[in-house]
């Protein structure tokens, strides 16, 4: 199967729903984002790179989600679906750097409000842009992280990802250090597993009762 890059469209799971990112989604994102916490762990080039006050973090949403593959990539807002908190945006997540002869692609740009980490929110996320790219062909899906990030180096490997490598002295962070990348990866030959694993996980939320 030749690998195509998916149009853009909302993706529907049962606790979350990914719709392509817009202008109107950023003061929410806003919200969910410009926490100190988030940054942190190295999310936006880390804490050094937060952006203070709402201008600020518009211009960096522009440039991080829309700015780097152009037409070609696909943002998505994070949004909670059911309960109190329905249609909420609770984060922004990214499918990118296609490279469809190679059946290549990248989830990344990914970042939470703090309520959800931990719960339903990101492994139906990954489970629905995992999908998204299998079902379009591409055979090899990259999840990286900032190797001294040990919380989100934990959430990829639960997912069950494999780790590729480490690349040192990959990316210089906002302060001007330079950063390690742990570089994992899902390839089309593991996803039966690796779906039924997140499909468990999140059958296992939905008879708690928990997002």
């Amino acid at each position: 199967m030749t690998a195509t890059v998916p149009e853009p469209g909302e993706l529907r799971g049962r606790f979350v729903r990914l719709t392509p990112l817009a202008e109107s989604d950023l003061p929410e994102l806003h919200e969910a984002l410009a926490r100190p916490e988030v940054f942190a762990g190295g999310f936006g080039g880390g804490s050094a790179g937060r952006p203070e006050g709402r201008a600020a973090f518009d211009r960096w949403a522009r440039a991080y989600y829309f700015g780097r593959g152009g037409d070609t990539a696909r943002p998505f807002s994070v949004r909670i679906v059911g309960g109190p908190d329905d249609d909420r945006v609770v984060g922004a997540t990214k499918l990118g750097d296609f490279d469809p002869a190679n059946e290549s692609t990248h989830i990344g740009w990914t970042g939470y409000h703090p309520a959800v980490w931990g719960t339903a929110v990101n492994p139906e996320t990954k489970l629905l842009l995992l999908s998204l790219a299998f079902d379009h062909g591409f055979g090899r899906v990259k999840i990286q992280a900032d190797a001294a990030n040990a919380r989100s180096r934990g959430a990829i490997e639960k997912l069950g990802a494999k780790l590729d490598g480490v690349m040192r002295r990959d990316k210089r962070r906002a302060d001007g250090t330079w950063r390690d990348s742990a570089v994992y990866s899902v390839i089309v030959d593991e996803w039966p597993e690796v779906r039924a694993g997140l499909e468990a996980r999140l059958d296992r939320f939905a008879r708690d009762g928990r997002p």
